[in-house]
């Protein structure tokens, strides 16, 4: 078939590589605009850019796929089929009735569950303990059309939204592989969702990072680093300062204290046997904190963060920061 792909991050990547490797011939690979990103505002071009570009495909950058011109040039590609892959852009109905067997989405989630722009962090922000790729025709209404297969994957102890994104990337990408023939041949009988099952994944914020620890218990703050590795990582202020939290562990009972006070586990610098540095008491329970970044620093591991600052024991990390730091 004659296919037009539209993806724009690094979850996108497994399927256009499939889609390269197979039998299908990609007239055109749709991405988001280059645009600037880090501190240094330089200009960056999407993952999926990079590898098409490699393989020799034609790569089109419309800052908005559904302006009329836009649509005119897709419909002169004569596709097929569109395959969607975290592109980024909502497609009007247009774009849809492009090609001639409509649009199919890789979604990174088990439908209707988790529909929107961040399913995988609010897989593990809920304690699910399986999620996974849906494919599934792409109609007007957010992630609402009918399903034609699904794979399920577990999430893991360790899994954060990066590692858990990677591993549904790669299980979409086959499945869409393998359903693309038997949708072009009428062999699948496409599956309406079950609105009443449907839950939201809204897009993420840099402020949905920061935990209370008043509030937090453990369970939550250890699925709150988890879900929000790498963006946009979980934090709290010590002495006025942002400090990310990018691995902990949930530990057996150690202190009293008030929530978000910093406690030692084993002598100054030393890992425990949780792999921890120190821990930090939450609203009920306490986490073992593994791996810190400071502001302006790089990821350390905690017991090295506590071998340089030997003070902090005793002191609280808070969701706010405070006038007088000296007061711990």
């Amino acid at each position: 078939m004659r296919v037009v792909f539209m993806g724009s991050p690094h979850f996108a990547l497994p399927t256009l590589q499939k889609l390269i490797e197979s039998e299908h011939e990609i007239v055109a690979v749709y991405t988001q605009p280059d645009r600037p990103v880090g501190r240094g505002r330089k200009v960056s071009s999407p993952p999926v850019k990079s590898l098409a570009l490699e393989h020799g495909l034609p790569v089109r950058q419309p800052p908005s796929i559904s302006e009329p011109d836009v649509v005119e040039q897709l419909r002169k590609l004569r596709p097929d089929v569109g395959v969607i892959a975290a592109y980024g852009q909502i497609l009007k109905q247009p774009v849809l009735d492009a090609p001639r067997l409509g649009v199919l989405n890789v979604h990174a989630s088990l439908l209707p569950r988790w529909r929107g722009a961040a399913p995988v962090p609010a897989a593990i922000l809920a304690g699910d303990t399986q999620t996974g790729a849906t494919i599934m025709l792409v109609r007007r209404r957010l992630d609402s059309g009918p399903i034609l297969d699904a794979v399920r994957i577990p999430v893991g102890a360790g899994d954060t939204a990066g590692t858990l994104t990677d591993k549904i990337g790669e299980a979409g990408a086959r499945l869409l592989v393998q359903v693309l023939p038997r949708y072009a041949s009428g062999s699948i009988t496409p599956s309406e969702q079950d609105e009443s099952l449907a839950t939201f994944a809204p897009s993420l914020k840099k402020g949905d990072g920061l935990i209370d620890w008043s509030r937090d218990d453990a369970e939550t703050v250890s699925r709150k680093v988890r879900a929000y590795n790498p963006w946009p990582v979980a934090f709290s202020y010590l002495d006025n300062e942002p400090l990310r939290i990018l691995e902990s562990v949930t530990l057996q009972h150690h202190s009293d204290d008030e929530p978000g006070t910093i406690f030692a586990l084993t002598g100054v610098g030393e890992p425990n046997l949780y792999g921890a540095g120190f821990g930090v008491v939450c609203a009920k329970g306490e986490v073992g904190i593994v791996a810190v970044q400071a502001a302006g620093g790089k990821r350390m591991f905690a017991a090295d963060y506590l071998r340089g600052h030997r003070d902090i024991t005793g002191k609280r990390l808070r969701p706010t920061r405070h006038d007088d730091a000296s007061s711990g």
